[in-house]
Parts: structure tokens; C-alpha cells; sequence
């Protein structure tokens, strides 16, 4: 029987955290292969995600104060996550009940992320992170779209050995030049931790 995705992180967030866990919630292959977009295509992108990002800043407004993130459930998961080549993510702060409950609302992500600057946390993204069986067996074995968006999905067998998950960054507090919506943004960095 395989344990539950928001099972799994609420044991993690425990000071045993694993780092494979982390890694696994964070990154993930793309469920569709990304295409060109036509002219058109490019217009109606734009607008989607201006769409998504106006959407989930509205609803996280109030996170811009870790403080407020903190009293509403969200836990720092680990340190600071930078790419290996470029980029970094930041500080994902996760919220536990959020992962169970397979909410998908601009305004309730599951994580928080963070950059450190100075001994501040400053809000730059949100990701959200769902059980991938648990939301197949609700949803009609449809994947999560939010906005227009389709999520990424890491499959299971997987070098993390945890259940398959959809996830979806949104980059709503820092612009980030490869996209809204891509893991990794060149204008994050844990250089402040």
C-alpha cells in the first residue's frame, strides 16, 4: 500500500527531513512536451499567464510577511534549494493540511517560496505540489489544470522511491526570464541565507 503524498511531508517536516524528498517535490519532467506556439498561440499564453500570475498574487498578498505564512500553517521545509547550473527556487515553506486536501485555488497553494535576503524572508513564488493518485482517483484521471495550466507530473517508480505527484511553480513575487511557470529562476539565489 502506498503511503499518501501529504502523509509523507508531514512526516518529513520532522528535524529528520529527507533531502530526496525535498528534491522530488521541487523538480519534475514536464507531462507535455512544451511546442512553439504560434503567433496566436504566444497571445493567448500571455494573457493566461498574466492571468495565473495576477491571480495567485492577489490570493497570496497576505504571505508577503513570513509571519503571516507561518500562523497559517506553512512550515520551512528544508534550507535554501539552488540549481546545480542556474537558478535557484528558494525556501519552500510547505503547508501540510493543504497537501491532503488536493485544494486547487490560486490563493491556497501548497508552498510558499522564499528567498532569504539579509535575515529576511522575501515571498517570490508559490508551487503547488498534489498526490497524483489521490487527485487521478477524484478527478476522473484527469491531470490538474489550473488557469489554463497544465501541471507537471514526476512519475512513480522513481529514483526518489515516493509516490507519483503533479506540480506547478508560479512565479508571481519575482519575474523570472525562462517563464512563469518554470522550476528554476536566475533571479532567485540562496546567496542570502
Amino acid at each position: 500500500m502506498t503511503t499518501p503524498l501529504s502523509q509523507l511531508i508531514q512526516r518529513s517536516m520532522r528535524p529528520t527531513l529527507s533531502l530526496a524528498l525535498l528534491l522530488s517535490l521541487i523538480t519534475a519532467t514536464p507531462l507535455l512536451a512544451a511546442e512553439k506556439p504560434s503567433n496566436h498561440a504566444a497571445v493567448h499564453q500571455d494573457s493566461s499567464q498574466a492571468s495565473l500570475v495576477k491571480l495567485v498574487r492577489e490570493g497570496t498578498r497576505q504571505y508577503i510577511d513570513v509571519n503571516n505564512a507561518t500562523a497559517a500553517g506553512y512550515g520551512p521545509f528544508l534550507g535554501c534549494v539552488a540549481g546545480t547550473d542556474h537558478g535557484a527556487m528558494g525556501v519552500h515553506y510547505v503547508n501540510g493540511t493543504l497537501l491532503g486536501n488536493l485544494t486547487l485555488d490560486p490563493s491556497q497553494p501548497q508552498a510558499l517560496i522564499y528567498e532569504p535576503v539579509n535575515g529576511r524572508m522575501i515571498l517570490v513564488g508559490v508551487e503547488f505540489i498534489l498526490d497524483s493518485a489521490s487527485w487521478l482517483a477524484s478527478n476522473n484521471n484527469t491531470p490538474p489544470v489550473l488557469d489554463g495550466h497544465v501541471f507537471n507530473f514526476v512519475a512513480a517508480p522513481n529514483r526518489f522511491n515516493i509516490p507519483s505527484f503533479f506540480e506547478l511553480h508560479v512565479w508571481a513575487w519575482r519575474e523570472n526570464p525562462q517563464g512563469a511557470f518554470v522550476d528554476w529562476n536566475n533571479h532567485v539565489n540562496c546567496a542570502g541565507q
